[in-house]
């Protein structure tokens, strides 16, 4: 996984145009049997257009999201409660500064430029997740964040580890195992806040209130107004629907809130023996809309503190580019004067 963006399109062109069919159509048709045996597509195949463009959005606001990702929590890090709690929460944004880097990798594979497509982020034509223009108000925010956005996290990547675009697949693996981590961190911070005063409850019950309805929204648009997810699953990228992701969210919660001892901020959520599953209510899809499109609570902040660091963080990129070129010019020469 950490060498996948060395492996590049056009690197094994000359194998690739010994035995790649020529005929497009052919090569078309290669890709669908492809699809239709669950197969994995490596950056050296051929790939529809379309396909490799829907993997870049997909890949590339993954990236993103996880980048953002770090600030909700990061202004907390100095305001831990213990260095226990502390040192946890580095850990934590650390792993989202990496999946962010592992994620940015793995479309650098579909030759998209890295600089491109933070310039995209920054400029507001790329979008990230929804749930990251929300307020984190108090230190139970963070943990509700470990335990339900994560949470979520973890149902919506878990089924993207069988994805057919195998950098993006392999990827996801460590990422999955480390969200998990993220999960259960979260839930065990609120879980020491319920066992604590009367206030700690109320802290964490505010903070359940205020993000539940924002996380289920985190899996997308009902599946009838998703407009990529049919295509998208056809070709294997994603493997499980908006709307069936959502309810096994749902369902799987229900239950950790019970040991918890939360309640979820929805009168309708019930369970329907018939279905054999909880029914909820339904959710406020102009917020989610008005939020995607840059008008949420904290969409400005978010995006302007992630252009400032970048800017601030340019003299070490260059830095770093000076030195590898220094280098690559030492071993050129050594290279040169041992032949």
């Amino acid at each position: 996984m950490y060498t996948q963006s060395l492996d590049l399109p056009g690197q094994h062109a000359d194998a690739a145009q010994a035995s790649a069919p020529q005929d497009e159509a052919a090569r078309q048709a290669a890709f669908d049997a492809c699809m239709a045996a669950d197969g994995k597509i490596e950056p050296q195949d051929w790939m529809p257009q379309a396909y490799r463009k829907t993997l870049v959005r997909q890949i590339s606001q993954h990236a993103h999201s996880e980048i953002v990702g770090m600030l909700p929590e990061g202004n907390w890090i100095s305001r831990a409660p213990s260095l226990k709690r502390k040192a946890i929460l580095l850990a934590k944004v650390q792993d989202e500064g990496g999946h962010g880097l592992y994620l940015y990798s793995a479309a650098e594979t579909l030759d998209a430029s890295r600089d491109d497509l933070v310039d995209a982020l920054h400029s507001g034509r790329a979008k990230y997740s929804s749930i990251f223009n929300y307020p984190t108000l108090t230190w139970a925010d963070v943990g509700v964040i470990g335990w339900l956005v994560d949470g979520a996290a973890i149902m919506n990547q878990i089924p993207l580890c069988r994805c057919s675009y195998g950098p993006y697949a392999r990827a996801m693996i460590r990422i999955c195992k480390e969200e998990s981590f993220h999960q259960r961190q979260g839930f065990d911070a609120l879980l020491a806040m319920m066992r604590g005063t009367d206030a700690q409850r109320e802290m964490v019950q505010d903070a359940v209130d205020r993000w539940w309805f924002p996380v289920l929204m985190m899996f997308g648009p009902p599946d009838a107004a998703s407009t990529n997810s049919a295509q998208t699953m056809a070709w294997g990228i994603k493997r499980i629907s908006n709307d069936d992701l959502r309810q096994k969210f749902v369902d799987a919660t229900v239950e950790q809130a019970r040991v918890l001892g939360v309640t979820l901020p929805d009168p309708g959520l019930l369970w329907n023996a018939e279905r054999g599953h909880y029914d909820y209510r339904p959710l406020d899809w102009d917020e989610f809309w008005r939020v995607i499109n840059g008008d949420g609570p904290c969409n400005k902040e978010r995006l302007a503190t992630r252009v400032k660091a970048h800017e601030e963080g340019a003299w070490v990129r260059e830095a770093a580019l000076a030195h590898a070129a220094k280098v690559a010019e030492r071993e050129a020469r050594a290279s040169r004067a041992a032949a």
